[in-house]
Order: structure tokens, then C-alpha cells, then sequence
């Protein structure tokens, strides 16, 4: 005899695509990424002397070790802007951008104990340190400030209408920070000694963008491939807007910002599918 088919009264299942960032959700989840930010700041500075003067001092000691080995040593061009100036303008960019990849980069592996108790919206992480960063950036965003207004008083530089689109240059760098993040995150959750390559192509990673120099100085064909770089656009735009030299094109940013966006989607796609079975890997 045939027992009747048992019929289910409730099912409990993801109702959210792969794309979905969930936006809504991290909204009611405000106080954490509250918490988190916090957290984040007042752990980057515990049990240290100066505390957060090392925002300050970070990109100082980073500016003048590239004045001496990039400037005095090697010469590299400037495009006629005072190297302190085009430096700590690179540095102040660079730094935001590596902090934020290396941090959200560990969102799995490093929560994992958090995760594995109560639930909230993952992305609730990477985005926390997407904000916490920017409190630094605007601190050395400051510190940039001092010297732009020092120079500008000058009139060693000429700034043009492009610095209305700093904002959005920001913008840019937390969410191809936040896409490829995502994707190393979900990685790094089956192979952990990704996170140790990732430090090393990061590094890398900086001398393949103009921070210490401007694509001016490059050959023509290493030129053309230094447009594909989704950093480039932004540090020339920046350095163009701010400091009135660099080698830029609106064409750079659209260029940019097309593989940023796609970069993130996917890193969504990634992010939101392992999410739900990495407890099981990591």
C-alpha cells in the first residue's frame, strides 16, 4: 500500500538573486555597520602610542621615501608638478584602495566566528570597512589638502572644474575595491594562501598604476595598456583636476568605470553564492 506523499507546510529558501545586493536589508542593519566602524577604528589604534596620528604619519614617511628613491634617485617625471605634491596625491589614493581591498578581502575567513552564531546581511562586513577606511582617507585627504593650498598660494599648480568629480572618484575605488574584495574573499574560503599571494599582487599591483608615476612617462604601447588598468582613469583624473597636469581623457574614466562595475557585479555573483555554503570550508 502507497503511504501519501508527505506535503510540505513551509519552505524556507534564498529569495534573492546572485546580483542582489541587498541593499534594503543592510539598510535595517544601520547600527551594525555602526558597530563595526567603530570597532574597526578603535582596534586599528589599541595599545598603540600615537594612535591615530599615524594616519598622519603613514603617508608622510611613504611620500618621502618616494621623493628620494622615485624622485632623486631614479628621476621619474613629474609632469612639472612638485613632486611632494604628485606623491603624496598618489599615496593618499593608493592607500584607501589597498586598506579597502586587503580588509574586505578576509570578510569569510576573518568573521567566520561571528558568522557561525547570528545572522545578518554578509555584505555588512565589506562595507564597514569600506567606511571605516574613508574616515582614514579623509584624515590624509587633509594632510593633502595642506600641501595642495601651500602650492596653489604658489602658483606652482593649476587646478581646473575635473575636481567637482572627486566624489566620484572615491566612489569608484570603494567598489572596485568592494568587487574584487568580494571575489578574494570567496576564494580565500577553499584556498587560504590566496590571502598571502594577494598581499604580494597588491604590491605589485601599485607599480602597475601611476601613483609614482604619470602614463605620460610610458611608451606608447604600454600606454594604451595602462588605459585598461580601472586605476588609471581615477589617478588621472585626480592628479589632472587637482594638480592641472597628468595625461587624461574623459575616455580613461568611461573606460574605468565599465570594468568596475563589471568587476563588482561579479564579485556579487561570487560573494552571494558562496555566503551560503562557506561555513562548510572555512
Amino acid at each position: 500500500m502507497n503511504e501519501p506523499q508527505q506535503k510540505w507546510t513551509e519552505t524556507i529558501e534564498a529569495n534573492h538573486s546572485l546580483l542582489d545586493l541587498k541593499l534594503k536589508e543592510v539598510w535595517r542593519y544601520k547600527d551594525l555597520v555602526y558597530m563595526f566602524v567603530k570597532r574597526d577604528f578603535i582596534s586599528s589604534f589599541k595599545q598603540t602610542i600615537l594612535g591615530p596620528i599615524w594616519f598622519f604619519i603613514n603617508p608622510i614617511l611613504t611620500t618621502i621615501t618616494y621623493l628620494i628613491v622615485f624622485g632623486k634617485i631614479a628621476k621619474l617625471s613629474t609632469d612639472g608638478v612638485p613632486p611632494v605634491l604628485f606623491y603624496l596625491a598618489g599615496v593618499t589614493l593608493w592607500n584607501y584602495f589597498s586598506t579597502c581591498l586587503l580588509g574586505t578581502s578576509s570578510t569569510f575567513v576573518g568573521n567566520a566566528s561571528i558568522f557561525g552564531k547570528v545572522y545578518f546581511p554578509r555584505l555588512v562586513t565589506p562595507l564597514s570597512i569600506v567606511i571605516s577606511n574613508l574616515m582614514r582617507f579623509g584624515v590624509q585627504f587633509l594632510l593633502f589638502i595642506i600641501g595642495w593650498a601651500y602650492f596653489l598660494a604658489k602658483g606652482e599648480i593649476h587646478p581646473n572644474i575635473w575636481i567637482l568629480a572627486t566624489p566620484f572618484l572615491i566612489i569608484l575605488m570603494a567598489l572596485f575595491a568592494l568587487g574584487v574584495g568580494m571575489i578574494f574573499s570567496a576564494l580565500t574560503t577553499k584556498y587560504k594562501d590566496l590571502s598571502m599571494l594577494l598581499g604580494f599582487g597588491v604590491t605589485l599591483y601599485m607599480y602597475a598604476t601611476p601613483v609614482i608615476y604619470p602614463t605620460s612617462a610610458l611608451p606608447g604601447f604600454v600606454k594604451k595598456l595602462a588605459y585598461y588598468n580601472p586605476l588609471t582613469g581615477i589617478f588621472e583624473c585626480f592628479k589632472y583636476s587637482w594638480l592641472g597636469a597628468g595625461d587624461f581623457s574623459p575616455v580613461m574614466l568611461l573606460i574605468s568605470t565599465g570594468i568596475i562595475l563589471l568587476l563588482l557585479a561579479i564579485g556579487t555573483v561570487v560573494f552571494n553564492k558562496v555566503e551560503k555554503t562557506f561555513m562548510d570550508t572555512v
